[in-house]
């Protein structure tokens, strides 16, 4: 049996992590933006297919930055 290739220990795809409830709503409100508003991911991401995440939840991204540092982005999951 082949062994499946897990896309998020490479070291091109930034992490992923579920945002909770209380964090998306803190959120939102600081941007004064609904979920709709947020740049979209698809369900069927494989860098979030181990996540738990259904429609509406919210994605924070979080990439490195030559200048920054760190850099986060967030993203509403959506289906295809």
């Amino acid at each position: 049996m082949k062994k499946k290739f897990d896309v998020t220990k490479h070291h091109l795809v930034p992490k992923h992590i579920k945002v909770s409830d209380r964090e998306k709503q803190e959120l939102l409100k600081k941007y004064n933006i609904t979920v709709k508003e947020l740049p979209k991911i698809m369900i069927n991401d494989p860098s979030i297919e181990n996540l738990d995440v259904k429609s509406d939840d919210v994605v924070k991204i979080i990439r490195k930055s030559s200048t920054a540092g760190e850099v986060s982005f967030y993203r509403c999951i959506a289906h295809g």
